[in-house]
């Protein structure tokens, strides 16, 4: 036991990336309407304060294999630690958007969501609230700045 934690040590010392890995965070969903499994993680070595996160998606079906066709991918910057996954018709047009939701780092824990929609295998940015209190409700938050982004279209 004590040789296993000496070598991990040993190894935390010897590569910080691996060492920070150890804890990315990785959050799993999936959505049958869209017909796809999520996959959002922290970037590879990156401070677990900041930096980017990648959305991943799959095609949904096989559940023996359900990261096998990969279907769609997107990278985003990221100001705190990823908190959340959801699914939610944040447009009301009876598919649901794919949500990424991180908390701050910061005293404050301030949250921030991306909304993205899958549509014809196209994975795009729909929305995006940051600043948010660390109470507030991130789905009513991007619906609502979703809302104001297409009044300006």
């Amino acid at each position: 036991m004590l040789r296993a934690a000496l070598f991990a040590a040993a190894l935390a010392a010897a590569c910080p990336a691996a060492a920070a890995d150890l804890n990315r965070i990785v959050l799993n969903g999936s959505d049958e309407a869209l017909g796809v499994n999520a996959v959002a993680d922290e970037g590879e070595g990156e401070p677990r304060s900041t930096g980017s996160y990648a959305l991943r998606l799959y095609k949904a079906g096989d559940p023996s294999f359900p990261f096998d066709t990969f279907l769609a991918g997107a990278i985003r910057p990221r100001d705190g630690t990823l908190e959340a996954l959801k699914f939610a018709d944040i447009d009301r047009d009876g598919a649901p958007e794919i949500l990424v939701v991180a908390r701050s780092a910061g005293s404050g824990g301030y949250l921030a969501v991306d909304a993205f929609r899958f549509h014809k295998g196209v994975l795009a940015l729909a929305a995006s609230k940051s600043g948010l209190a660390a109470d507030s409700d991130p789905v009513a938050a991007v619906a609502e700045a979703a809302k104001s982004r297409r009044g300006r279209k």
